[in-house]
């Protein structure tokens, strides 16, 4: 059984940083791609970021990339999502997810169908 929990969500002010943990179960993280994806409230779920298997990272250019970046702790089957100068377009819940074991094209990377397991969310809200 493959397990995801996210945490480290938050309140924060506009301008300020946040790290969100998502901690796996049941595989080991460096054989899959650790996608994340947020979804604002009425809103469709988006691409955030990815870090592949090899460790590069991709983003979601419209928003993450320059102030997002994406580390993993193999030893501690966890990734991380650091998030700088916080919009309040970046509230939203914050998903992890793995996809199934094997190569992913980068392409691939910011599509839900490609991943297998999702955690629960963690809620991030950013205040004007």
């Amino acid at each position: 059984q493959v397990q995801l929990v996210e945490s480290g969500g938050g309140l924060v002010q506009a301008g300020g940083s946040l790290r969100l943990s998502c901690v796996v179960s049941g595989r080991t993280i460096s054989t899959s791609t650790m996608g994340w994806f947020r979804q604002a409230s009425g809103k469709e779920r988006t691409f955030v970021g990815a870090i592949a298997r090899t460790g590069g990272t991709t983003f979601n250019s419209d928003s993450a990339k320059g102030r997002f970046t994406i580390v993993r702790d193999i030893s501690m089957d966890t990734v991380y999502l650091q998030m700088n100068s916080l919009e309040p377009e970046d509230t939203a819940v914050y998903y992890c997810a793995t996809s199934r074991p094997g190569y992913v094209a980068r392409q691939a990377m910011g599509v839900t169908t490609t991943y297998e397991y999702w955690g629960q969310g963690t809620q991030v809200t950013v205040s004007s």
